[in-house]
């Protein structure tokens, strides 16, 4: 009786297995594979720590980043709270007494130094709304060096604003700049007696309004158009006949579609130029307008932005051209945010001006003639990044094809005057090789340190040198917080070897022969400077400038101003 009771059990659980499994496949249809509705249990569950920790409400901090910055709270006492005890009543601590800072754009500053220098600023700024500031400046200064007539003197005064709209933004400024100097350049004859007894005085007087109408960018629409129009006019004049009366109108329409960027850029500036050997009869202007036009097409991917289209340009007026030049650039992402590849091939013209010109040069002789320099090929590439927001780099080489380059050569009858001469216009071009790099580097709070290098190396087609175009340059600065009321500020400029083309002259102050290559040596200029905020809203300052004392030339006969010290105060309100 035993024996049948186990046999019957045994059998009636192995029925009970089969008929399961039947259930089972008649539940499946051979023709579907098995879904997630589908079970395969392995054992019994059990709840295990593993999975209790997955529907916990404490975050789980091991997910930290690599690097946590150090914090400093001052005099703010480190307490801690005892969890082993239960939370304890927070004691309010007593902290120094300290004073809300007022941060104002607003200040005046004058100061005073040797060779007559006498400086003023004073810059007011309304900031009281969140869309709309304005105000206005005027800056003075004045300096006078040891040769007889070296003076200088710089006057600015300005009216600017800026309303931000829901849509767009829309700023400018008014101004006034103005420029005095003396011809105090002083080349000598064969018996050392000097070619320039008047020392005529010269002064330039620009008056000047910049707008601009910008898009407002839309973080719910970020292919939504952008749009921007600018327009930039000015009249400028010397104390002679030369004038420049200049109105630009430029603008950029831009529409993002997905990885696509598709837009144009435009531009059209009238412009003519008084007191010109490029027309005939005295007194009129020489017409010298460009109007251009850039369409392209812009790719943005994960690592790259590739930029495809043209630059067409129209020079009208007086004497009329049409160019068309090619323009790609592409930036590649080799290691996102620490090194960038970049390159692209682009052309164009660079509008011959009055005003540009005597801003580097100031000491122009009269009824020049003008020309635009058209780059009819340029090539470019290099490297840039940064590693976070302590160090950043760009280096970049560039080949370009110059037609109609402007170089400034001494006057064959008035010396101490400087003419234009023009190279590159045959079938044969100016070739450019250049090299250019930047550095900054911040080392702490305390210290930032800045750094450009320029190699240029010309070949020129009919002129022997790239005349006073130096082969290196340096430029460098630093700045030092000592503290939170000290301030030191330094600059280092470096100008390598360069020529000028000079003649030399009898007794009666004719040119003796050809002209001859003359050099003109190498500098270091080094300045600084250091403020200390006496109170919060007074601080006193003082800079000394080209330390060493050498009174270099950038220019032939125009040695610069040599060591020269200004101090004086500034008050914040």
């Amino acid at each position: 009786m035993k024996l049948h009771k186990t046999v019957f059990k045994n059998y009636a659980i192995v029925a009970l297995l089969l008929g399961a499994g039947y259930q089972g496949y008649a539940q499946q249809d051979p023709t579907k594979p098995v879904t997630i509705d589908s079970f395969d249990v392995v054992r019994d569950y059990k709840p295990i720590l593993a999975d209790a920790v997955k529907i916990r409400r404490s975050p789980d901090m091991s997910n930290k980043r690599s690097y946590m910055p150090k914090l400093s709270y001052g005099n703010v006492p480190d307490k801690k709270l005892d969890i082993n005890t239960g939370l304890k009543e927070l004691n309010v601590q007593e902290l120094p007494f300290t004073k809300t800072q007022d941060i104002s754009s607003n200040y005046v500053k004058v100061g005073v130094g040797n060779l007559g220098t006498i400086l003023g600023e004073a810059y007011i700024a309304v900031e009281d709304y969140e869309d709309l500031r304005f105000g206005g400046f005027v800056k003075h200064l004045n300096q006078k060096g040891s040769l007889d007539d070296q003076k200088f003197s710089r006057q600015e005064a300005g009216l600017f604003g800026r309303r931000i709209l829901s849509a767009f933004t829309v700023d400018g400024v008014l101004g006034y700049n103005r420029y005095g100097t003396r011809f105090y350049g002083v080349p000598v004859d064969v018996n050392g007696v000097t070619l320039n007894k008047e020392h005529e005085d010269q002064v330039f007087n620009d008056i000047y309004f910049k707008g601009e109408l910008t898009s407002n960018f839309d973080p719910a629409n970020e292919e939504a158009f952008s749009y921007s129009a600018k327009v930039d006019a000015y009249t400028y004049k010397d104390k002679f006949d030369a004038s420049e009366n200049s109105l630009a109108l430029s603008g950029y329409l831009n529409k993002r579609l997905r990885t696509f960027n598709v837009g144009a850029n435009v531009a059209v500036d009238v412009n003519s130029i008084g007191g010109s050997s490029n027309v005939v009869t005295k007194g009129d202007k020489f017409s010298n307008s460009i109007a251009n036009i850039n369409p392209y097409i812009s790719l943005r991917g994960t690592n790259y932005t590739l930029t495809l289209g043209a630059n067409i340009v129209s020079e009208f007026g007086d004497s009329t051209r049409f160019n068309v030049f090619p323009s790609a650039e592409v930036d590649f992402s080799l290691v996102p945010s620490y090194i960038h590849l970049f390159g692209g091939i682009t052309g164009g013209v660079q509008k011959a001006s009055f005003k540009s010109l005597s801003q580097k040069n100031p000491y122009l002789n009269r009824d020049l003639e003008y020309q635009n320099m058209v780059e009819r090929l340029s090539f470019f590439g290099g490297i840039k990044g940064n590693a976070g927001a302590t160090f950043g780099y760009k280096a970049k080489v560039m080949y370009k094809a110059l037609e109609g380059m402007p170089l400034f050569v001494n006057s064959k009858d008035r010396p101490f005057q400087f003419d234009l001469a023009y190279d590159g216009n045959g079938d044969d071009k100016v070739k450019y090789l250049g090299i250019e790099g930047e550095i900054n580097i911040r080392l702490s709070e305390l210290v930032n340190l800045g750094g450009r290098l320029n190699i240029d190396n010309y070949t020129m087609a009919q002129e022997q040198e790239a005349w006073f175009t130096p082969k290196l340059r340096l430029a460098a600065n630093a700045r030092f917080n000592i503290s939170e009321k000290l301030y030191i500020d330094a600059e280092a400029l470096f100008h390598g070897l360069s020529y000028a083309k000079a003649y030399e002259y009898d007794a009666n102050g004719a040119p003796l022969a050809a002209y001859k290559k003359e050099s003109v040596p190498e500098f270091f200029d080094l300045s600084a400077g250091a403020e200390y905020k006496a109170l919060s809203n007074l601080g006193i300052f003082v800079k000394a400038n080209n330390i060493f004392n050498k009174e270099y030339q950038q220019y032939l006969y125009y040695p610069k101003l040599g060591f020269n010290v200004i101090g004086g105060v500034n008050f914040s309100f």
